[in-house]
């Protein structure tokens, strides 16, 4: 049965969309882009979908598309160009004028940005600045807390070469390295950022969005901004994200805070100290149950929201360390969570959460030295069963 939402495109499991045969051209290159606009598809699978639509919408969209796609996305951007124009149908030289698009806004231009990455206490810096007509830049800066929000900000001018002055101490201080981004995308984020600190009691970022009034004249992004990291790496992104992402020291750093934790804990103490004795298989029964539940809750909702972002500017940062597996790996959990994959399902996530939970219970354990650890990795359970299995002489 067709889709209340997206009556006119059906998504296949594979991740692909299929118009409709019987469906109205107009109203399906409107779902299409609704799709896009609000992160509901992959940049690839719509620009694939709108091939499929002989119609001058379709071909309107696609060629808005094609002025910011890169790689894969903009090679299957032109294929479904050129079969529009097999058809015999206009092809526009460019976007209509006066009209946002969902990947690329008509907004400002002129503006550049750096970015950080995220430090071990889930902070980053963010920067937009823009030359003044007489001279030196104007500059917008944030301090973004993954946890928190926006917890700091501010505008100022200063030269070029004050700019490089400070951005050498701030590397230099911190031992990242600030890099240059989209500054579409560093504006989201910061707005992003205040959003979720306005939503907190005692935050103290209200001026922000008239600092920010003061730099750039269009509307602060929404929702339906679309990351550009997934027209970036396109079919670069794996569909099942490796394990080996949490090696990676930008996930390595990225540990729950124990206060989060500390119900998931509270169980796993009773677990431990219950007069009940039960097997070790029973035990890692109830450690995956606790797990599971944990996961689903932790990256539900905001939390989830929040792990999609922080996930996507990862990978952002990754690619342009030339680290481009390791980001299509980061960019693959991102997606999950953003197609609506169950958080408990993403081997990732579960990972992440088991490692973060070791960690607060190994500090436990050494406090009160002699306890068995109760939580162990995978790795080291498949050691204990091989010397268990032969034991060492």
């Amino acid at each position: 049965m067709p889709s209340k939402e997206h009556p006119h495109v059906r998504a296949e499991p594979s991740g692909a969309l299929t118009p409709r045969p019987d469906a109205d051209p107009e109203t399906a290159v409107a779902e299409l882009r609704a799709r896009l606009a609000h992160g509901e598809a992959d940049a690839l699978a719509v620009a694939r979908a709108l091939g499929e639509i002989a119609h001058p919408a379709a071909a309107r969209v696609l060629a808005e598309m094609e002025t910011t796609a890169q790689g894969a996305l903009r090679r299957e951007v032109r294929r479904a160009l050129f079969r529009m124009r097999q058809r015999g149908i206009e092809v526009p030289l460019a976007p209509p004028t006066g009209k946002a698009t969902a990947t690329a806004p008509a907004e400002e231009t002129g503006f550049e940005a750096l970015l950080s990455p995220y430090d071990s206490a889930g902070m980053r810096l963010a920067w937009i600045f823009k030359g003044r007509s007489q001279g030196g830049i104007a500059r917008l800066w944030g301090l973004v807390s993954h946890d928190e929000g926006l917890k700091a900000a501010g505008a100022g001018n200063l030269s070029r070469r004050e700019l490089r002055t400070e951005s050498a101490a701030v590397e230099a201080r911190s031992g990242f390295k600030l890099f240059s981004a989209d500054w579409r995308l560093v504006d989201f984020i910061m707005c992003e950022a205040y959003r979720t600190a306005v939503s907190k009691p005692g935050h103290r970022v209200g001026h922000f969005l008239m600092l920010r009034a003061e730099l750039i004249g269009t509307r602060p992004p929404g929702a339906e901004f679309v990351h550009p990291i997934y027209a970036e790496l396109g079919s670069a992104i794996e569909r099942e994200p490796s394990l080996s992402l949490l090696k990676e020291p930008e996930i390595a750093a990225w540990t729950l805070p124990p206060q989060a934790l500390q119900p998931y804990l509270d169980e796993l103490d009773e677990a431990r100290q219950s007069v009940i004795v039960v097997s070790s298989a029973r035990q890692q029964e109830r450690l995956e149950a606790v797990i599971e539940r944990a996961v689903a809750e932790l990256f539900s909702g905001s939390g989830g929201g929040r792990a999609r972002h922080r996930l996507e500017d990862t990978a952002y940062y990754m690619a342009r360390s030339g680290r481009r597996e390791a980001a299509g790996w980061a960019a693959a959990a991102a997606r999950e969570l953003r197609d609506g994959v169950p958080p408990a399902r993403i081997a990732v996530l579960r990972e992440m959460v088991r490692v973060s939970l070791s960690a607060v219970l190994e500090t436990r354990r050494e406090e009160a030295r002699g306890e068995p650890r109760l939580i162990v990795t995978p790795a080291e359970a498949m050691r204990a069963a091989a010397e268990r299995r032969h034991p060492p002489r």
